[in-house]
């Protein structure tokens, strides 16, 4: 049997709205009354983050000055993940239609994501995703999960997942990140990086994933067609 990991936030559901309403809501937040800042539109501002430019530079980008800077990125990490921004999610184009392939291809699914039980269980409902993903093939953070660095604590969850499921004959991690490609290369799981979430080809280039697509669609026909069997 073939088993296909895939991370959640960039393979399946599109963040950047939510990134950009809190980014916006920081930068009101962090000025001065009288202070001119720029706003800076949401393509240069997610282009910015796909990049890994820093939240400080962000912020001195858009108007502020050194000290709130500071305050910024502090306040970006307070509220990115708070329950009002989880609703301006919104699925990746043809990402349910290649979870949907996946499952009749007859391919064990499991997600493995950096969101906590809470945030997850909102995006199922939300977009009715827990059809694909039983109880025993969700990795996620419990609600009281003291996080370290993502790319330190998604290589436990998939040693975690490995100790776990049942063995199969091959596997693929699906990811946005490097932390998604750290985890996989760490277990010996080869992996495919999308260029549909928060970093751009270039990032995930440095971490040397198999293969980089353009998203999950991609992929899921990759593997389900076999044209993988050789990497």
């Amino acid at each position: 049997m073939l088993r296909l990991f895939t991370d959640f936030d960039g393979p399946i559901v599109d963040v950047s709205e939510r990134y950009y309403r809190v980014y916006q809501f920081c930068l009101e937040k962090t000025r001065r009354p009288d202070q001119s800042v720029r706003e800076l539109p949401k393509v240069e501002f997610w282009q910015l983050k796909r990049s890994r430019v820093p939240e400080k530079q962000i912020a001195l980008k858009s108007g502020l000055d050194e000290a709130q800077a500071v305050e910024f990125a502090q306040l970006r990490r307070q509220t990115v993940h708070t329950k009002q921004y989880f609703q301006y999610d919104s699925l990746v184009s043809g990402a349910v239609d290649a979870l949907l392939k996946i499952q009749e291809a007859g391919i064990d699914l499991a997600v493995m994501t950096m969101r906590r039980v809470r945030e997850l269980d909102y995006a199922f409902h939300k977009f009715q995703l827990d059809r694909f993903f039983p109880e025993n093939r969700c990795y996620c953070l419990s609600n009281d999960y003291v996080k370290t660095r993502d790319i330190e604590d998604k290589p436990l969850l998939m040693a975690r997942a490995l100790e776990e499921l049942p063995a199969v004959a091959d596997s693929w991690m699906v990811g946005d990140t490097e932390a998604d490609i750290t985890a996989a290369k760490k277990h010996g799981i080869k992996v495919i990086a999308v260029e549909s979430g928060i970093r751009d080809r270039a990032q995930l280039e440095l971490y040397q994933p198999d293969l980089i697509v353009r998203d999950l669609s991609v992929a899921v026909d990759l593997i389900v067609e076999g044209k993988l069997t050789d990497q």
